[in-house]
């Protein structure tokens, strides 16, 4: 972190590459966050936010969207919450001559992390369209001109709305609103990129598209299995509930290509154990599986599953569950029984001894939790690997029964949430009905665009203004350069954010930039402080304030730009939407919301009673599966081999430790040994001599596509590291420049950032500046 603004952005001329940890957080955990936090923020902010991020009379963690306990504890310390929090409640502001100073040419050639570094933007920023640089706007011009542009659409199809998971119940709620009556369901948001699998995986099977857990179910598994994720870096409050699950007794079993630390050891810093103590060992074993073999996996487990069954008849499978809540087992036990043995450990890379050792801790456990990330639904196979992981977890009646179950673990705070309220281009009939009675308008029925095909319509010219509530599309997307060119097609891009990133400097001809409060800092209307509420990874739904004073004065909140931008955008459409009502109190938002949403009734009354309630969700909660047959429905898939050219392998993206989402907080992965540096590519010693290269070598990436030309990154430093042979990986965002836009997901059209075939050459030269060189 810096409490001022460097003017030269950063390189890896200085980069050390170290021996990767074996476990994760203790003191140094505590080290790496607090004294940053009290450089950048001071003494005093830094313990408030610090003892209300979390807790039910603060502030919701505008991290990522792990679930707060059940009982509050004094602090609930996180290492990479309170990093978002210092990068977001930083005193340091962008001043005028920021913007006179640098042109956006210039900006282009900046990094992420020198963007963010800047500070926070304070007033409405305005690039005119032959103009090179932002100026500073009124509020009043800004909502005009993005009114302008949008009601001289020939079709309100032309406008995108985008959502990041930083949006909160209440804004993201208006959002929707303002777009359907506005007349468009191109509500594309950061789901199309990470998490679209499984609600695509889950819903087929159970009838919705969420965890079947709660928090306390960890602490009452005798068995976890945590596939594709790393919790230390990208959720690390989960290590609470894991070493729950180990303390009293449960197992745990890590599947991933990557060993990572925090799923080794994991020292609590809240315990005495984890201070001066060896910690808790996680995993009992550590599964490296080959990159996109999962599927395989699930699917020789189920195999062994029902074999044992078959060589003795009754006593594996929970048959009452089978034949009172489910249909379809007979087609799926003879589809499973049929699959090549040897194909899957081919595609898995393990042995037959560990794949049945699997088997054997699933079968004797009488409650399992299936815990997936990315590392799942970023694969061409996602939705038919989570629809396996469902099939598994039914044979055995691990759905709706404590401690056991299925626990998609989200991204960002409130992604979730965002789609409870509406923000999806395909909402349902019954979500629409309900807008519909209670705004007395039509919205579309017409299925939208996601963010893949929101991108191909820029880029045809189809798409002539996106509105970004938050997030950072041009650097999150696949095929960056190309959605670069892309979006510099549209006439008006406008970005709702809080500090500078890559889509504020690659814009449409004309850019608008407004700038909102943050989740930490105070929200007034009318005298009174307002709340928003987030729903967690487990369906709670949780009230958050800010507790800091803002930044600068006439920042506005999301809730505030979305009224007024809307009521100027459909002043003259009958009947007419009370916005000023709406922002002026909240609480009216939370009573429309009780009225349109199932599960949300009493909405205000229930929130500040209790400043927290868990959604209704019928196959967690009684068994009862909203499917079209009313049970849960076993599901049939083949399984593909990924074939791998010799001298190739299989690349995924992924997080630095410093990291969240496309937010560098510095250019450290201490758990990987990285300092100093993000221009590397992680490759197992045996592929190196294999491929006839050496630990800290110069290579040319190249990523091969089927008849396209390939995509390159030039200059990467290679460093031996402990992945699974054939596999490699390198950091987001920086890596999607080798991903295809056309490289997508089956079902869900989510980009393939698992899954992306690399060869590397030797090269000239190393990066050395801030932005990645890319052909």
């Amino acid at each position: 972190m810096h409490n001022s603004a460097p003017r030269e952005d950063f390189t890896d001329a200085n980069i050390k590459v170290g021996e990767p940890a074996t476990w994760a957080v203790g003191l140094p955990a505590i080290e790496h966050a607090m004294i940053p936090s009290e450089k950048e923020m001071g003494t005093a902010r830094t313990a408030r936010v610090a003892l209300t991020i979390n807790h039910k009379r603060g502030f919701d963690c505008p991290s990522c969207a792990w679930a707060n306990p059940d009982h509050s504890k004094p602090l609930e310390f996180c290492e990479n919450g309170i990093k978002s929090i210092v990068w977001e409640s930083t005193p340091l502001t962008i001043p005028r001559e920021f913007w006179a100073e640098h042109s956006l040419t210039s900006l282009r050639d900046k990094s992420e992390y020198w963007l963010g570094l800047q500070g926070r933007i304070v007033e409405p920023m305005y690039k005119a369209g032959d103009s090179d640089h932002y100026v500073p706007v009124t509020w009043d011009d800004a909502f005009d001109i993005a009114a302008r542009h949008l009601l001289s659409l020939e079709s309100p199809d032309q406008a995108v709305f985008y959502t990041s998971g930083r949006i909160m119940n209440e804004p993201a709620y208006l959002y929707q609103l303002f777009a359907r009556a506005f007349g468009t369901n191109n509500l594309p948001d950061c789901s199309n990129m990470c998490h679209e699998a499984t609600g695509a995986g889950m819903t087929p099977a159970i009838g919705i598209g969420k965890s079947t857990i709660g928090y306390d179910d960890f602490g009452k598994a005798d068995l976890v299995i945590v596939m594709g994720q790393n919790p230390g870096t990208n959720h690390p409050r989960m290590l609470n509930a894991l070493e729950d699950t180990k303390v009293n007794g449960g197992a745990m079993v890590a599947v991933n290509p990557l060993p990572e630390a925090s799923l080794m050891r994991y020292k609590n810093p809240q315990r005495p154990s984890g201070v001066i103590g060896h910690g808790t060992v996680l995993a009992d074993e550590f599964l490296q599986i080959r990159s996109g073999g999962d599927m395989h996996l699930i699917q020789a487990v189920a195999k062994r599953v029902l074999r044992a069954e078959q060589n003795t008849p009754g006593t594996v499978l929970d048959h009452e569950f089978l034949d009172t809540h489910c249909t379809g087992f007979e087609s799926y036990r003879d589809h499973i029984l049929s699959l090549d043995d040897q194909e899957a450990l081919d595609a898995t890379g393990l042995t037959s001894e560990q794949i049945s050792s699997l088997a054997k801790r699933y079968i004797e456990s009488n409650a399992t939790i299936i815990t997936w990330c990315l590392g799942i639904t970023q694969h061409k196979n996602g939705v038919a690997t989570i629809a396996e992981i469902m099939n598994l977890l039914l044979l055995r009646g691990n759905i709706g029964k404590p401690g056991a179950g299925a626990s998609p673990i989200r991204g960002h705070s409130n992604v979730q949430g965002d789609r409870t309220m509406g923000i999806w281009e395909q909402m349902p009939d019954e979500f629409l009905d309900a807008l519909a009675a209670e705004f007395r308008f039509e919205p579309p029925r017409e299925h939208g665009l996601d963010t893949v095909n929101s991108m191909n319509a820029v880029e045809r010219g189809d798409i002539k203004v996106m509105v970004s509530m938050a997030g950072n599309i041009v650097a999150a997307i696949s095929d960056s350069k190309r959605a670069e060119h892309g979006i510099a097609k549209a006439d008006l891009t406008v970005q709702v954010a809080t500090k500078l990133n890559r889509s504020h400097v690659v814009t449409g001809r004309e850019s608008l930039i407004l700038p909102v409060l943050g989740r930490t800092e105070k929200d007034i209307r009318g005298g009174e402080l307002q709340f928003v509420t987030a729903e967690d990874t487990v369906c709670r739904i949780n009230a958050s304030h800010g507790e800091l004073e803002p930044v600068a004065e006439g920042l506005l909140s999301d809730v505030s730009v979305v009224c007024r931008l809307a009521e100027r955008v459909l002043a003259d459409r009958e009947p007419a939407i009370d916005w000023r009502s709406f922002e002026s109190d909240y609480d009216r938002i939370r009573d429309s919301i009780a009225r349109v949403i199932p599960g949300f009734e009493d909405f205000n009354h229930r929130i500040r009673k209790e400043r927290s309630f868990v959604l209704p969700h019928g196959p967690r909660d009684s068994r009862t599966f909203p499917t079209p047959t009313g049970r849960a429905q076993f599901t049939l898939h083949d399984a593909e081999y990924l074939e791998v050219p010799e001298g190739r392998l299989i690349l995924q993206t992924m997080r630095a430790h410093d990291q969240h989402n496309t937010t560098i907080y510095s250019l450290n992965d201490r758990y990987r040994g990285i300092e100093n540096g993000r221009f590397v590519i992680f490759v197992s010693p045996d592929d190196l001599t294999e491929l006839d290269l050496h630990d800290g070598q110069t290579v040319d990436i190249f990523s091969e596509w089927p008849g396209l030309p390939d995509r390159v990154l030039r200059g990467y430093r290679v460093v031996s590291y402990p992945t699974a042979r054939g596999c490699a990986a390198l950091y987001f965002p920086e890596g999607n420049e080798l991903m295809h836009r056309d490289s997508v997901a089956d079902v869900c059209n989510t980009p393939t950032s698992k899954r992306i075939i690399v060869r590397l050459a030797p090269g000239a030269e190393p990066v050395r500046t801030g932005r990645p060189v890319a052909t």
